[in-house]
């Protein structure tokens, strides 16, 4: 049965069971304890924790999931993915074990003429809770399964939560037998290499705190509801029904690896070296196209960090093998063909998969060439000092600075016959991942910290937003947190957070700043200066109270600063017109990577793997952009279901959550987007765009910036006054400028060469006088003093080189220095003569330099460097003396 039959099996088998299909959410869901969505619950969340009504009683998903704590493990065994699927049913308060446990067992033992798996229910073990007797009685009662084969276990093996803050429960596992050759008799318990998991049923009805019930932490209480959240690997269903030894050998991870040989002219199953290399290819190749399509791009940064690892991974894998031209594109074409008719955004999107892979790869070999140089000189430093063993700060650098991965900097120090300080290296790379934790610790606003919110959404329900139609609104308080505590009252003076029944204030989202305004009640004023929604469905109004004292429960009046919100409003349609200019011009592969709406003023960034957007294209966007503006046409709004909006070419983005009911914003027919911003009612009330800049800020992502509105009338009335004073300057028409400009220009830098010449000329004819001030010590030939301030080091060196010429035959040695700015250069010479009796040039530096708080080197005949004491260079020039009289 092939992988795809198998997931269409599942949700059909739901589906006619009472379940509403939901798509697979994005692997970058907005989730502060998560980088990748890495279970089919995770879009469920929120209604397992009672921050949100659930739309639907039950549903079920295939979820693609990607999970990276192991990276390094992929490829040792068969048993580590970072990509994987899982098929879920999901229950919010309806059915519970029985429902679960029912489900399940038909699905698997179910015949495949009947839909099913057709499992034999004789090969089928069962694991439960270590004290869930009912999951037990149920497993007896609905199975028939003999009390053998339904073993207890420990919350370590059955107990399931996320591995952070949030729902979890004990769980009931099943297991395949695969038979006497995988393994040991004796079920799950002994051995899970003959005995495969393949369905995990949660019974979801705690919420976790820090520390995980896996490791013996008490779980903080209830859930609102018990559910049902159950997870069925794809891939392990798939090796099994297919009647091969591992994920490696199904239908949709096999084609990678045939392209990998094919490639290589190796063969998996020949080497254990290469066949590490091809389940590396193999699973990074899913996981780097999967993470792609969803809109990550590879940077040195949280998930862009991710996405490089497993891209260069791929990369050095395949050189091992022998590759060694560009081969991501094609791998991507692969997983293109084998996911495609599941996942329809790696078909529909491949364009800009396969612009970001080639970027990446193009990148990473010019970094392998630049990151050799620094390993050649590290290698050449540690044989100098007479070691074997390559410093681990060494290779960390190369590892965080060019993206080396350490088994690539391994190979190449034993090819030197040097080793590598790997314990070293792994303490730098532990302390970095330290740092990280605490960073992502120190910005987490997760589910163990907003109690306070939650209780105040338990309460009272979810905030009623009012700001699409008014701007002003009687409403309730229903909640009043001081210090991050709720309080009953706030006075005069205290920073407040504020939440209401309704509101007419944006909270910040989607790019768009929120509102600012006025909070009143009876003698109370607040200012709100940002307004927030730590739990979904609440709109938290941060502000200080102005005069007076709030209350719980009191009647206010809110009202939104209309004209920041009319500005802010500007900018975000001006920002979908932007989004369609630049998708018109590049390409769907332009897609939004993020934006910022703020009054008077927009920044857009999208992906263009292509780079540089040129100015001329810019330009056009630009005169496009504002000529809908000059259209004045109508901004609707609507709300429909997502599958609709997509029908009808609205744009949806990487890493939202959206929900059955989606809002669609259409400027003409120009824009059309997924948007729950806040707009102008017409374009024409933008007034006018002009775009400031475009610049790179990451691989693979550009930055559009821009003025909206008066904003951008004022920038371009001063850009009118200063072409109008540079025309009267150059008394030229202000089309003439660029060249008039470019000839001036021209005619400078033409001076400023001829300059150049005749001060290097003066200052070579100053060689002779210094040459005949050479003084004899021990028997050379030495010239040592300051020259004039300000001497560059192309000049010193210049100089210094012909005073030694005219030294002749002589041993000679010279230093010149040269203060500028509190700094100080220096330059070092030696003649043949001097040389032949052993003065190197690079060896005189340490004997002098510290006198100035310097350092420098060199080779043998020539060597500068510098220092930050000016003052100490009659100290510098003794102690040059001293050392060729006492060498």
């Amino acid at each position: 049965m092939r992988t795809h039959d198998i997931s269409n099996r599942f949700l059909s088998y739901f589906k006619n069971n009472g379940h509403t299909e939901v798509p697979s959410a994005s692997l970058i869901l907005d989730d502060p304890n998560l980088l990748f969505v890495n279970a089919g619950m995770v879009q469920f969340k929120p209604y397992f924790l009672g921050e949100e009504p659930p739309p639907y009683p039950r549903a079920t998903s295939i979820q693609k999931c990607v999970r990276t704590g192991d990276i390094e493990e992929v490829g040792k065994t068969t048993r580590h993915n970072t990509f994987f699927q899982m098929a879920g049913n999901f229950s919010f308060g309806d059915y519970f074990k029985e429902g679960a446990i029912e489900h399940a067992w038909n699905l698997v033992t179910g015949s495949q003429s009947d839909g099913g798996y057709g499992f034999d229910p004789d090969r089928l073990w069962a694991t439960v809770y270590h004290d869930d007797d009912e999951a037990f009685r149920l497993w007896r009662k609905i199975s028939g399964l003999p009390e053998e084969r339904i073993q207890r276990r420990g919350a370590e093996d059955n107990y399931w939560d996320m591995g952070v803050p949030g729902p979890g429960g004990p769980c009931s596992e099943i297991y395949v037998d695969r038979g006497a050759k995988y393994g040991r008799e004796g079920g799950p318990v002994v051995d899970e290499d003959r005995y495969l998991e393949i369905w995990n049923l949660v019974f979801m009805q705690d919420v976790r705190g820090e520390g995980s019930p896996k490791k013996g932490h008490p779980v903080l209480g209830e859930l609102p509801n018990k559910n049902i959240d159950t997870g069925m690997g794809i891939e392990r269903v798939a090796t099994l029904l297919q009647d091969v030894d591992n994920v490696y050998e199904t239908d949709l991870v096999a084609p990678v690896i045939a392209k990998a040989e094919e490639m290589s002219g190796r063969r998996y199953g020949a080497d254990h070296a290469d066949d590490v290399r091809f389940r590396v290819i193999a699973d990074h190749a899913r996981s780097g196209m999967m993470l792609i399509a969803d809109g990550v791009t590879p940077s040195n940064e949280a998930r862009g960090y991710v996405l490089r690892r497993l891209l260069r991974r791929i990369i050095r894998s395949v050189r091992l093998m022998g590759v060694h031209e560009p081969v991501l594109g094609e791998f991507a074409a692969v997983v293109r063909d084998a996911m495609g008719p599941f996942y329809r955004e790696l078909v529909t999107d491949f364009a800009r998969i396969e612009a970001v892979v080639r970027t990446e790869e193009e990148t990473f070999l010019a970094t392998l060439s630049s990151g050799s140089r620094i390993f050649d000189l590290a290698a050449a430093e540690t044989k100098r000092s007479g070691g074997d063993v390559l410093p681990g700060d060494k290779a960390f650098q190369l590892h965080d600075t060019y993206g080396f991965p350490i088994d690539l900097t391994l190979e190449m120090a034993a090819e030197q016959g040097l080793k590598v300080d790997e314990e070293g290296f792994r303490r730098l790379m532990a302390e970095q991942r330290q740092r990280s934790k605490e960073d992502a610790a120190a910005r987490k606003v997760g589910h163990a910290g907003g109690t306070g919110y939650r209780s105040i959404l338990d309460a009272h329900g979810t905030t009623e937003f009012l700001g699409y139609r008014e701007l002003e609104a009687e409403a309730r308080v229903v909640g009043l947190l001081v210090g991050g505590e709720p309080a009953p009252a706030a006075g005069e003076g205290a920073d407040v957070e504020v939440v209401l029944d309704r509101t007419p204030f944006y909270a910040e989202g989607g790019g768009q700043l929120a509102d600012t305004g006025r909070i009143v009640a009876g003698g109370a004023e607040i200012e709100v200066h940002d307004v927030q929604s730590p739990v979904a469905g609440l709109n938290v109004h941060r502000g200080k109270v102005l005069s007076g004292e709030i209350t719980l429960d009191e009647t206010v009046h809110a009202r939104v600063d209309p004209a920041r919100r009319r500005s802010v409003s500007r900018s975000h349609s001006a920002t979908h017109l932007v989004h369609a200019g630049v998708r018109r011009a590049l390409g769907t592969q332009a897609a939004q990577a993020g934006s910022l709406n703020a009054p008077g003023r927009l920044r857009f960034d999208f992906t263009s793997p292509g780079g540089a957007v040129p100015a001329s294209v810019l330009a056009d966007v630009e005169e496009e952009v504002n000529e809908i503006l000059l259209h004045d046409y109508d901004v609707r709004a609507e709300i429909t279901t997502l599958d609709e909006a997509r029908r009808a070419g609205a744009i949806a983005f990487f890493g939202e959550k959206y929900g059955d009911k989606v809002r669609v914003i259409t400027i003409g027919d120009y824009s059309k987007e997924l948007c729950g911003g806040t707009h102008v009612h017409r374009s024409g009330e933008i007034g006018v765009v002009k775009l400031l800049s475009e610049a790179s800020i990451g691989a693979g992502v550009r930055r559009v910036e821009a003025l909206v509105g008066l904003d951008a009338f004022r920038f371009l009335a001063r850009e009118h006054v200063l072409v109008a004073q540079l025309a009267e300057q150059f008394k030229a028409k202000p089309e003439e400028l660029p060249e008039r400009i470019g000839s001036v220009l021209d005619k400078l830098r033409a001076a400023e060469k001829e300059l150049e010449k005749l001060r290097a000329g003066q200052l070579m004819s100053s060689a002779g006088t210094l040459a005949e001030q050479a003084e004899d010590v021990g028997g050379v030939a030495l010239v040592a003093m300051a020259v004039p301030d300000g001497i560059g080091g192309n000049d010193l060196r210049s100089l210094a080189g012909e005073v030694r010429n005219r030294l002749g035959a002589r041993p000679g040695v010279v230093a010149l220095f040269s203060a500028a700015d509190s700094k100080v250069n220096f330059v070092v010479a030696t003649t043949a003569a001097a040389r032949d009796l052993g003065l190197a040039a690079g060896a005189l530096v340490p004997a002098f330099a510290p006198a100035i708080g310097g350092r420098g080197g060199g080779k043998p005949d020539l060597a500068q460097g510098g220092g930050g004491n000016p003052a100490g260079v009659a100290d510098a020039v003794g102690q040059l003396r001293k050392a060729l009289a006492t060498r």
